[in-house]
């Protein structure tokens, strides 16, 4: 095969609860992550270079060896004991970039998927998503997709099967300019949430079995918008970001007053930050709800400088087009 394409899409985090810090310096996680259909596209073609060469449709992203595109490629022609493989990779970007979105992780998944199958190497699903947790934490999340409980630093996966979660969708908003760094983020949560941490196993592994009880995935399975969300970083990093207070406050206003707008509106209507930030969101039960909503806001979004994206939930990950 010469040539093919790989979707690469975005998530967010419907759940994110910061357990305590491990011995080898990455957090105790647990969590609820979800695909949605915002998405990039890469396009992989075999050279005859033996190099990994990297465009990207952003010129403002790195294509060097820095990026998990190209990375991945690397470990995995070092895998497959084949030095001589190359290919051209063309990246098109519309997950926006330092998000909290993990495009860049899903980025990286998108090519290990695509080059296994360009280069005809045959490494199966586990093989790819062991892969996948050396280069990143999201990233075995990302080569799953879907909806999963997600456990160690973020690469221990169980699959959560809800039957009507595919219905539901969210209004997704950023500024353009406005970034977090992830370190930064859980450096703050160990400075102001360190003497709260758990540091034994048994204590772990009973958050993550309260998790999987947790009434949030039933009513995902339903269909429902729960009237919550936990983001433990959300505490730390909306006090110090104003873009995050910005886009909480406005998606906000749709609970206080959509209803009068538009009684079509789901109330509850549940608003979140995913991952450490900045982008957020607001759930609702369907795709036709999140647009009317996007169309309440469309003024003052624009006025504060924000973009916005209507997406539903997503029940795969990176996946060949």
């Amino acid at each position: 095969m010469a040539q093919l394409t790989v979707s690469s899409p975005a998530k967010i985090n419907l759940h994110l609860e910061v357990l305590g810090q491990r011995s080898d310096g990455f957090h105790e996680l647990a969590m609820v992550m979800q695909t949605i259909d915002l998405a990039d596209t890469l396009r992989f073609k075999t050279t005859a270079d033996g190099q990994i060469q990297l465009e990207c449709s952003r010129p403002d992203l790195p294509t060097d060896a820095s990026n998990l595109v190209v990375r991945a490629g690397e470990l995995l022609r070092a895998r497959s004991g084949f030095p001589e493989l190359g290919a051209h990779i063309q990246l098109d970007k519309r997950i926006p970039i330092g998000a909290g979105l993990a495009g860049g992780s899903s980025n990286g998944a998108a090519a290990l998927l695509g080059l296994n199958r360009l280069w005809g190497l045959g490494f199966e699903a586990p093989e790819l998503t062991a892969m996948a947790a050396e280069l990143g934490s999201d990233m075995p999340f990302c080569m799953a997709g879907g909806t999963q409980l997600c456990f160690g630093r973020g690469e221990l996966l169980e699959p959560v099967l809800p039957a009507a979660a595919d219905t539901l969708a969210v209004l997704l908003i950023k500024q353009p300019e406005a970034h977090v760094s992830t370190p930064w983020a859980y450096g703050r949560s160990r400075e102001l949430r360190g003497d709260f941490y758990l540091s034994e196993e048994q204590e772990f592994a009973q958050r993550r079995d309260a998790l999987r009880q947790n009434p949030l995935l039933a009513q995902l399975a339903e269909g429902r918008c729960p009237p919550r969300l936990r983001n433990d970083l959300q505490q730390l990093v909306e006090p110090e970001v104003e873009s995050v207070r910005g886009a909480l406050a406005l998606l906000a206003q749709l609970s206080n007053g959509s209803q009068t707008a538009n009684p079509q509106l789901s109330s509850p209507l549940t608003v979140a930050m995913s991952g450490s930030g900045p982008s957020c969101f607001a759930l609702f039960a369907d795709l036709g709800q999140a647009t009317a909503a996007h169309g309440l806001l469309a003024n003052a979004l624009e006025t504060a400088g924000f973009e916005a994206w209507c997406c539903s939930f997503n029940p795969v990950g990176v996946s060949l087009i």
